[in-house]
Parts: C-alpha cells; structure tokens; sequence
C-alpha cells in the first residue's frame, strides 16, 4: 500500500482520480489548494504527488522544486487541462515525473501508478512487490507485455478488498483472471463462487442468488442457500454481468452495499462477508445509455479494473499457448504428446481467432483428436473451417495485389496503416463468421462450440455484417 497525494481545484476531478487509486489499495488524500498541499507533504511522506498546475493560490509548477526538497521526496506527476510546450519543459527539467494533460483513462493511470510504484520500489531496495506464484496462474499462459501486466494488475489487487471488473471478449480467459485474484487474495481458502448470468433463466435468477425457504414458492420442497450466501468469506464471481436483469441489478446493488439480503420467502435479511468480482464481453456504458444498465451498478462493479486483451493482440504468445495445451490435452486424453510440423504454426499465427484462446483451444483439440495415432500435427489436422478461412483469405489476398488496390486517395491523402488493419481485420471478420455460418448450416450451437464464440458474441457480429442464420 502506498500513499498518494492529489493537489487539484476541481472536486469531480479528484473523487473520480482517489476512486481508482483507493480501488488499487493505496491510501489517498486530496486538498484543493497549494498551501494545503505543502502542509501535508510537511506533515507525511507521499510516494505520488498529483499536482495541478493553475491553483486557486498560484501555480502548481512554482512549487514543484520545493516539493522535490523534502527529505523522501515523492514522485510528482503533473496535471493540467491545457498543455503547453513551455510548462512541458519547466516540468521535466525541473524534476516532474511526466505532465499529462486531465483527459486520461483508468487503465492509462493505473499503468502509471504501477510503473512509477515499480521503480520506487526498486530504487529503494524495497520487497514490497507483489509476489506472482505461477500456481495461481494455471492456464493463463504467454509471455507478451500485455499478459505480464495483467498479472501484475492481478497481484496488485488480490490482496485488497476492492471489486473488479475484467472487460475483454468471450474466450480471452476472464473467469482465470477471477480465479488468479481469488487464490492470490487472503480469502483463497474459502469458496470462489461463479454466477454465469447468461446460463440463469430469467424467472430463477433471484432464487439462485438470494436462495429460499421451503415453502416459499411451488417446488421449493427445502431451504436452500443463495449463491451470494455460499460466498460467504470468499469471492463471488459474476460471469458476463452485463446479462444480469435490470429486475434484479437494483436489488443486487444494495447487496454490494449492505453485503445484506433477505432470501425468497424469508421475514429477516440475512449476510453474506464476500469479495466481489465480475466479467463482461460487453460494452456496459453503452448499455447505460440504453437503459439496459444501471448506471449506479455500474460505478460500483468497477472500483478497479482488468482489460484482458485479445489473441490478436498478442499474437506472440500463440506458441507458448499452443504447446501448454497440447501437452495439457494428450495428458488428459491419455495418448503421447505431439511433435510439430512448422507450418502447424504458421497456419497459428495467420489465423485471426475471433474466438480468443477459448477457439485456439477448441481448434487444438480438434487437431489432437484427427492426429490420435499419429506422433505430429500438420495444418490438416486443424478443423476445416479453419483451413478453408485460411484459403479463402489467400485467394483475396491474391486477387487484391492484382487489382493493385491503392492505400491512397484520389484527393491525395494516405490511409493511415492502422486504418488499413482495420478495413483488412473487418473483412476477415466478415468472411469467418460467413463461412462458419455456412459451414453448420446456421446451427449457431455448433457455431458457437466450434468457434469459441457466446451466442451474444456470435449475434452482435451476425448483425454487424448484416449476415443471416440461414444457409
């Protein structure tokens, strides 16, 4: 835990700034003027100093030196909501950390934070780094910079009591990450809990959360404890939260609160001591604005959050994850691991897997299974869909190099290269969910077991590319 001072003027700004610095565990104190600021740097050691540069009382960086005085000097980041090359380089050249201007996400700050507590800690000599015990990880696997700060997220928060959401798209790993936090955290001993919200009807979702009395309703032939109670001094886990009827989220919210309820058919509420986490592969903000979310829940859930990035993201790790679950898999099928022809890779890393690790895993599988008896997989082994993805993305490929099609306008602008990955990565969307359509002959069960794909997921991308069930 690390202590945090925040020097600005506007109050909005600073409770929406001390809401993410408490959710990652650490100790903030917030002063709207120049003066306060200095009496409590005279008074404590900060390891962060946040420091607006136009105060009520003057300029925050006229102040900047004497605060890098003090004995154990903190790092000091300053903010503004105009930047200016000239306060740029007072900044820097008179020690800041960085000058940032007031328009930054969670995720930018938090990484931030994260480094700068790094460096300090290990200038210092400090062991008050979170320890990453690989045991807790099982199953998450790669090397890449994105994964490595995951993980660092995840052993920064376990041992706090903040909720977190995770965002990141079906079949990235989300529940692993919950997992990682539950048995990195001091309740890893007792239950870890999971709720998928997609899997509840409608109509059962309060029993199941709340729990009943014998009695309370037509079938309810015994009392039953909720899952909220069955969490009780562990993690609850609420998986694609975002398919939580907006019938319950109120009921729900106050739970969060309280971390009380009153179970169906009961008189007296009852408690439940639990951590919560939740996942969504859904834009829930944009659900705020269309009703579909509470906004207030919302706020709450996200005290702290993890952004698992996709597979083609971090497309380094492909390898890495392809040889952990080969081996996993012919242990668990009970037959000699594989060797590998290298164009099995290849074929890996041309693939964009919509589907995340969930589909790579779903794809190796199927590999395994047509190679059973024989020692090495081939890129024949992969399901079809796959290798006729793959052969239809090289015939385009082939037919767009002979129509020559030009990266710039007839206006003379050049599309920018992330533009262009982003037309290239759309079609290819486009053509894999319509040859996976056609592929099951619409039967979106088989589509969504053989791509890794939610049936929400496999919907939304249907209606994005205006492409039918039927084939």
């Amino acid at each position: 835990m690390s202590d945090i001072l925040i020097i600005v003027q506007n109050k909005i700004f600073c409770d929406s700034l001390s809401g993410i610095i408490r959710g990652m565990g650490h100790e903030v104190i917030c002063t709207d003027t120049l003066k306060g600021g200095l009496q409590e740097l005279s008074a404590r050691n900060f390891d962060i100093v946040f420091l607006e540069v136009q105060m009520p009382d003057g300029n925050g960086l006229d102040v900047l030196s004497e605060i890098l005085e003090n004995p154990s000097p903190p790092e000091v980041i300053i903010i503004t909501d105009f930047r200016t090359p000239e306060d740029a380089k007072v900044a820097i050249e008179k020690g800041a950390w960085c000058y940032l201007k007031k328009q930054f996400s969670t995720n930018e700050i938090t990484l931030l934070i994260v480094n700068i507590l790094l460096y300090r800690q290990k200038k210092a000599g400090s062991r008050d780094v979170p320890l990453l015990e690989e045991k807790h990880f099982e199953g998450i696997v790669g090397s890449s910079p994105p994964i490595k700060f995951c993980k660092y997220l995840v052993a920064s928060v376990a041992k706090t009591e903040a909720n977190v959401f995770i965002k990141g798209e079906t079949g990235t790993g989300k529940e692993l990450f919950a997992r990682a936090i539950h048995y990195h955290s001091p309740r890893a001993e007792n239950n870890f809990v999971i709720v998928d919200c997609t899997a509840i009807p409608g109509e059962l979702v309060e029993s199941m959360l709340f729990g009943y009395e014998k009695g309370a309703y037509t079938g309810a032939v015994k009392s039953r404890d909720g899952l909220i109670k069955q969490a009780n001094g562990g993690t609850l886990f609420l998986d694609e939260v975002g398919e939580l009827p907006l019938s319950i989220q109120k009921s729900f919210l106050r739970v969060i609160q309280e971390h009380r309820f009153r179970p169906v058919g009961y008189q007296q509420e009852i408690g439940s001591n639990f951590r919560l986490i939740v996942a969504s592969n859904r834009d829930l903000e944009d659900m705020v604005r269309q009703g579909l979310f509470r906004d207030d829940l919302l706020f709450r859930l996200r005290s702290f959050t993890i952004e698992v990035p996709p597979l083609r993201k971090r497309s380094q790790d492909i390898k890495e994850l392809a040889l952990y679950y080969t081996a996993k898999l012919c242990k668990q099928f009970g037959i000699a691991e594989k060797v590998f022809d290298p164009g099995f890779f290849n074929v890996l890393d041309a693939y964009s897997w919509p589907g995340n690790v969930r589909e790579l895993i779903h794809a190796l599988e199927s590999a395994i299974i047509a190679a059973q008896h024989e020692p090495a997989l081939f890129p024949k082994h992969l399901p079809t869909y796959i290798r006729v993805w793959l052969e239809r993305a090289s015939v385009g490929m082939d037919v767009a190099a002979d129509n020559q099609t030009p990266v710039a306008e007839s206006s003379g602008a050049f599309l920018k290269l992330k533009d262009v990955r982003a037309i290239a990565l759309d079609n290819a969307e486009r053509q894999y969910v319509k040859d996976l359509m056609t592929f099951t002959a619409g039967d979106i069960k088989k589509a969504c077991q053989l791509s890794g794909l939610s049936r929400t997921r496999l919907y939304v991308l249907l209606k994005k590319h205006n492409l039918s069930t039927r084939f």
